[in-house]
């Protein structure tokens, strides 16, 4: 078995590893340290699809390492809510007092008082679903569904095609068209970029759907500013054209897909000329767009998670994933669609969610502020945050900010560094960064899995969240077959075949099937039942057979008539780092909206809606559409003038498939901060 065990020489030395954060590339990565600390982090290729080269996010990490806002000892709150005063203790004491707590709530209000709240975090297989998924189901508490992101994509990919393994990064190359639709491989994903270059070099056409100008969109054949929350009828007119104008693979649906009349009926209804005027793009270019797609093999989507986020995501979504089988794109290296490939090489939590516990309630995160403020049978009275910051991630945040200024919740935050959330904790606990512990990284871009290793011992006292589950967990009389940090790996790696278990354990990266490019329908299939591609699946019918695909207008009022976007930043991952950011964040606006209200670059703003207001700078650009505003997704509080983020404009109401988040619904308008 590889040595995991962090490197004791007091000489420079390198150390290999891989990222867990919440990117698709995992990257395997090359660490150099020096008197055991940190010096360098740069890419390796023991991940081919690394290429060497790594983000400036995971570049600059030591900062978070060493950084001032770093978590290094427990800490009990000494002044009120918010204030960010605390006081050291021990770890026998802050465990004591979080189990006591439990304790005490579980007898007075029952284990369904209790929210544990979390989400990507460090993102590996290790840290979270695990020993916190044990400890949380025996105790009762009440259960998390975890919505804010990937959830109408997630369902969406999963009604169709059982979540199949999709195309990865190396097969593009091969295709004749790439079609990017709600995501920005620059800030997210980068190792998709070169291999996107180079299939333009040997000749592919490049379309991109985002309401931005992002810099693939700069680089593509068309582009399409679609309005946010336009995807739907653009992807259905796509379909419209394809069916009516004879271009669907007929033979392909009749052999492998089902509900396909419905889907067509859905489709009929968006016409070139009417999706066009809805999302505000020239239905000459829409149409260009529905030819070329039916024209071009291998042609490929990578359907990205920007799309997701509104009223209408869950929809968009399932349209945008049907566009291969109704044009007739798998069966060819480079043909078929992107998504997720987490569930690639079928492992999960499985073993630990399925610990035996009480059918508790569920809390779909999106709306924590409401469970903090409003819920009363019972009401949350202790509230667990770790891997999550959702004093600024969740929507409605100045209902969250009430809920956690409550004198009478008990918040504990486990986390790496002093975040926003931390600041109102009531405990505070160190965690480890991923450098500092030993995990499983599972890309879903590429299809890799690969040891993350820890470089260096912890800093101070912080420590890994198996380890602190697990004693937490005995603490509480739960602990038998609860498994410790060290127990983790083992058992991760007893449920991998064995080649993929020797690759993994032995050389740090397992070899996948298919050399870890397989081509659809050829290598893989769908993973539905009776294996078809479902276009209109009953389970998301809620009863309706009409609910999917039903297209829900534009939210804009006369008074807040501008959509507000946020999108993935090349600084954060999701707010991750956002403890790094050394300048205040800055509203994109496009010169003719600022124009009709009288703003200037540079100029000071609030931007307003009936949940609150953001205030910060403005800065001009014609990469965003006019009547779309974009402020960037991971802000922490303060990088804003008055303390409030973009998720404070943010409605708390669902999209249509899987309770997932509206962050791109929110409607807004903007005007000069006047000076006091």
């Amino acid at each position: 078995m590889t040595d995991i065990a962090p490197p004791r020489s007091w000489g420079r030395t390198t150390v290999e590893t891989a990222c867990p954060l919440d990117c698709p590339d995992a990257c395997s990565l090359s660490v150099a340290i020096e008197r055991g600390r940190i010096v360098k982090i740069d890419g390796s290729t023991a991940q081919p699809s690394t290429r060497g080269f790594i983000c400036a996010k995971v570049r600059r990490f030591d900062r978070r390492v060493y950084g001032e806002d770093r978590l290094t000892r427990p800490l009990a709150r000494r002044g009120s809510k918010g204030a960010g005063r605390f006081a050291r203790v021990a770890w026998d004491e802050a465990l004591d007092l979080i189990a006591g707590r439990m304790r005490e709530i579980a007898a007075r209000r029952g284990g369904e008082a209790i929210l544990p709240f979390y989400y990507g975090g460090s993102n590996g297989l290790l840290t979270q679903d695990t020993t916190d998924a044990a400890l949380f189901r025996r105790f009762g508490a009440s259960r998390l569904a975890r919505t804010v992101c990937a959830a109408p994509t997630g369902a969406a990919n999963a009604a169709l095609y059982g979540k199949m393994p999709s195309v990865t990064y190396a097969d593009y190359v091969h295709a004749r068209l790439i079609v990017v639709w709600g995501a920005n491989p620059s800030a997210s994903g980068i190792h998709l970029v070169p291999v996107i270059r180079e299939a333009q070099r040997r000749g592919a056409a490049l379309v991109v759907v985002d309401p931005r100008r992002t810099p693939l969109a700069r680089l593509a054949d068309l582009h399409l500013p679609v309005r946010p929350g336009t995807d739907l009828p653009v992807a259905l007119a796509v379909h419209h054209v394809l069916f009516e104008q004879g271009l669907a693979d007929e033979a392909f649906l009749a052999a492998h897909a089902t509900h396909v009349d419905r889907f067509r009926a859905r489709a009929a209804e968006w016409p070139i000329a009417r999706a066009a005027a809805e999302a505000g793009i020239e239905a000459e270019a829409l149409g260009r767009f529905a030819r070329l797609y039916a024209a071009s093999s291998p042609a490929v989507i990578r359907c990205g998670w920007g799309l997701e986020r509104n009223r209408n995501g869950g929809s968009a979504a399932m349209a945008v994933l049907a566009l291969p089988a109704v044009a007739g794109k798998f069966g060819v290296r480079g043909g078929g669609y992107s998504m997720s490939n987490s569930a690639s090489w079928e492992l999960g939590p499985s073993r630990w969610q399925a610990t035996p516990g009480p059918p508790t309630r569920v809390v779909n995160m999106n709306h924590l502020g409401r469970a903090l403020t409003e819920y009363d049978d019972p009401p949350v009275e202790m509230l667990f945050v770790y891997n999550c910051n959702p004093a600024v991630t969740m929507p409605d945040q100045n209902r969250v900010l009430r809920g956690l200024e409550r004198e009478d919740l008990f918040t504990v935050v486990f986390d790496q560094v002093m975040t926003d959330t931390a600041r109102y904790a009531d405990v505070v606990l160190p965690a480890t960064t991923f450098l500092e512990h030993y995990d499983v990284a599972k890309g879903y871009g590429p299809i890799a899995l690969q040891l993350v290793r820890p470089v260096i011992e912890a800093l101070g006292e912080a420590r890994p969240n198996g380890e602190v589950f697990a004693d937490l967990a005995a603490r509480l009389g739960l602990g038998d077959g609860v498994p410790d940090d060290a127990a983790l790996l083992l058992q991760a790696a007893a449920d991998l075949p064995e080649t993929v278990r020797a690759g993994l354990l032995e050389r740090g990266v397992a070899s996948p099937p298919h050399d870890g490019a397989p081509i659809q329908f050829v290598d893989v299939f769908p993973r539905t039942p009776g294996g078809m591609v479902d276009l209109c699946p009953d389970l998301l019918t809620t009863g309706d057979p009409d609910a999917l695909y039903r297209y829900r207008p534009d939210p804009a009022t006369a008074d807040h008539p501008l959509a507000l976007i946020s999108p993935a930043s090349e600084k954060t991952i999701s707010s991750s780092l956002g403890e790094l950011r050394a300048h205040t964040a800055s509203l994109a606006m496009h010169p003719d909206d600022a124009a009709a209200r009288g703003l200037n670059e540079g100029d000071p703003v609030r931007v307003f809606n009936d949940l609150g207001e953001v205030h910060c700078g403005l800065a001009l650009t014609d990469h965003v559409r006019p009547g779309t505003v974009a402020l960037a997704k991971g802000l922490w509080r303060k990088s804003t003038y008055n303390g409030a983020t973009g998720t404070a404009l943010v409605p708390d109401s669902l999209a249509d498939l899987a309770g997932g988040a509206c962050f791109n619904d929110a409607r807004v308008q903007v005007a000069i901060l006047a000076r006091h």
